[in-house]
């Protein structure tokens, strides 16, 4: 099977299999993304993601990765949502998840579908011959660079991809083959001289275009970081309680943004509120995410985001159930939290009276020095 018959069987699975572009791309990315990547790791902008480090030799490419790959197909999904996210901002009394996170674990449906579409591959060209392996954002590999590589889009300022054809919103994933295909040309970068995903992050995360530090990201404090969020970011979190989509949602390109045609990704229920999340349960809770990707930061990390959320909520309504989850959760994090969330929110009498009696149980410093404003 010469080249361009090839290239046309793998548009016609990439189609069969319902992802929504597809591109092919030399494995090898330059040395200025494994430079950049160094730099980021070096500045601690990785915070607790301490497998980026251990992982560098073989996350700089794919072929240190798998030094037999020829070639990288490279597979996008739109998750575009239906409403702008930023308008769910100002919901003060409802829980703001972000929009890739809101349907079901995109992780396990691009793999079960890249699995197919690498075993229907294969069987097409020769079986003795050609090796495939297949990823999805969890292995060591750096997928944004090859896609911008391979032409899906480029990595803007916020160092996400953009898409001219779905702005911000593209799930990802990887074939590699130890086959030479014909590639596809590489995406440029388009966004010119606009700032808007730096100027509107809440945090500042944004030492300069393309340059990001992770551990003032909303996305790196409600969902990697495993401690309490440092008190100087809390407030400009907002509602935010699983992620962040500021920066990509503000981005000018979204004007071409579709909204997704993928069920699995639509969630009907759109809006959470966060009095019913606040009491949830280690139970209730994986029974009400066990689908989706909030379930891997477990309870207690998800309820220490909630309380942060009802602290900035400016709603009287939440300090009965904020009270209750300072003096009776098992979590040191969750009870921390709940002290900083209700002193947003309670009049100074009220405060004295649940402060003296939590004061007479807490054993933890942590979250006694939560008190001391």
């Amino acid at each position: 099977m010469n080249q361009r018959k090839q290239k046309e069987l793998i548009n016609k699975l990439a189609n069969e299999f319902k992802f929504d572009v597809c591109r092919v791309t030399d494995p090898n990315l330059p040395n200025i993304t494994s430079l950049r990547l160094k730099e980021f790791i070096n500045l601690g902008f990785h915070g607790d993601m301490k497998w980026l480090e251990k992982t560098f030799e073989r996350r700089k490419s794919p072929t240190s990765l798998w030094e037999e790959a020829k070639s990288a197909i490279v597979v996008g999904i739109n998750y575009g949502p239906k409403v702008d996210p930023l308008t769910n901002n100002n919901k003060k009394l409802v829980g703001n998840i972000s929009v890739y996170a809101q349907g079901r674990d995109y992780h396990e449906i691009i793999k079960g579908r890249l699995k197919l579409f690498s075993s229907k591959l294969i069987s097409r060209f020769d079986k003795d011959k050609i090796q495939i392996k297949v990823f999805v954002d969890t292995a060591p590999l750096m997928e944004k660079p090859l896609a911008q590589k391979a032409g899906l889009g480029w990595q803007g300022k916020h160092t996400n991809l953009v898409s001219k054809e779905f702005g911000s919103w593209l799930f990802l994933g990887v074939i590699l083959l130890n086959t030479i295909l014909e590639y596809d040309n590489p995406e440029h970068d388009h966004c010119g001289s606009c700032r808007a995903c730096i100027n509107i992050c809440p945090t500042n995360a944004f030492l300069e275009p393309y340059k990001l530090d992770a551990t003032k990201c909303i996305s790196y404090l409600t969902i990697e970081n495993k401690k309490s969020i440092p008190k100087e970011f809390r407030k400009a979190i907002g509602n935010k309680i699983f992620g962040c989509d500021d920066c990509l949602a503000i981005c000018p390109w979204n004007k071409y943004a579709q909204e997704t045609k993928e069920i699995k990704f639509i969630n009907e229920k759109q809006e959470y509120s966060l009095l019913d999340l606040l009491k949830l349960s280690d139970q209730s809770f994986r029974v009400k995410f066990s689908k989706t990707p909030i379930k891997r930061i477990g309870r207690d990390r998800f309820i220490r985001n909630c309380c942060i959320a009802a602290g900035n909520s400016k709603s009287k309504s939440l300090i009965p159930q904020l009270e209750n989850l300072i003096l009776n959760d098992q979590s040191e994090l969750v009870r921390g939290a709940a002290v900083w969330a209700i002193q947003q929110l309670g009049s100074k009498n009220n405060l004295d009276k649940i402060k003296s009696k939590h004061l007479s149980i807490e054993l933890n410093n942590s979250v006694i020095e939560e008190w001391i404003v």
